[in-house]
C-alpha cells in the first residue's frame, strides 16, 4: 500500500519525479540487503536517505540536470556523507555481531578505531558540502549560524565515543544527530524568510 501511495505521489508531482521512481524504489528495497556483500552498505544507506532532498528538487524543480542543479548534488552528497558517517559510528557496537554472521561492514572489516576516524572526514565533507551549498543558493545568515551550530554538534557527537568506549553510542546516533536536523532546517527556513522579507 505505501508503494502505491509513493507511486502515485510520484505521478502527481510531475514526469520526473515519475521516472526517477523505478531507481529509488531499487535502493529503498534493497539497501537493507547490503551489508550481506558490501561493507559500503553505510554509504548505500546514507545515498538512500539522500534520494529525499533530491526528490524534492526536482518534484520543485522538474530538473536534476542542469547547471542550475547542482545544489541539489551538493546536498546529495552532503546527505550521503552525514548518514554514512553516524551509521558508521552506529555500527561500531555491532561489530561482534557482524563478525560472526557474516554481515559486511566498515567497522568489523577495518576496526572501530578506522570507522571512527572515517565517520571524522565524513562529517567534515558534510560540512564543506552544506557550505557549498548555501554559497551556491546564496543563503543569508541565519544559514551560516545554524552551520556553526551544526560543526560544533558533530564535534560533540564524535567527542562521545571512542574505540575503547561506545556507552554513548545511542545519545550521539539518535539525540545529537535529531538535534543536527532540526538546526539545519530552522537555519535554512529562517535564511529563505529572511530573503523574502528583504525582497
Amino acid at each position: 500500500m505505501s508503494g502505491l501511495a509513493l507511486a502515485v505521489a510520484a505521478w502527481r508531482l510531475g514526469p520526473l519525479p515519475l521516472t526517477l521512481l523505478p531507481g529509488a524504489a531499487v535502493f529503498l528495497i534493497g539497501y537493507s540487503w547490503t551489508k550481506r556483500f558490501t561493507w559500503l552498505s553505510h554509504f548505500v544507506l546514507g545515498f538512500t536517505d539522500a534520494l529525499a532532498p533530491m526528490g524534492a528538487w526536482a518534484a520543485v524543480r522538474g530538473s536534476v540536470f542542469t547547471a542550475g542543479d547542482l545544489p541539489a548534488w551538493m546536498l546529495l552528497g552532503a546527505v550521503t556523507v552525514w548518514i554514512g558517517g553516524f551509521d558508521l559510528i552506529y555500527a561500531c557496537q555491532d561489530v561482534a555481531f557482524d563478525r560472526a554472521e557474516g554481515l559486511r561492514s566498515i567497522p568489523a572489516r577495518f576496526g572501530v578505531g578506522a570507522a571512527l576516524r572515517l565517520s571524522t572526514v565524513c562529517h567534515v565533507v558534510t560540512l564543506a558540502l552544506l557550505l557549498w551549498a548555501g554559497a551556491l543558493v546564496g543563503l543569508g545568515w541565519p544559514y551560516w549560524l545554524g552551520l556553526l551550530v551544526v560543526s560544533g554538534l558533530l564535534a560533540y557527537e564524535h567527542s562521545l565515543v571512542h574505540p575503547d568506549d561506545l556507552s554513548r553510542v545511542n545519545v550521539a546516533f539518535f539525540n545529537v544527530n535529531g538535534i543536527i536536523s532540526v538546526t539545519l532546517l530552522a537555519s535554512v527556513l529562517a535564511a529563505l524568510y529572511l530573503s523574502a522579507g528583504v525582497s
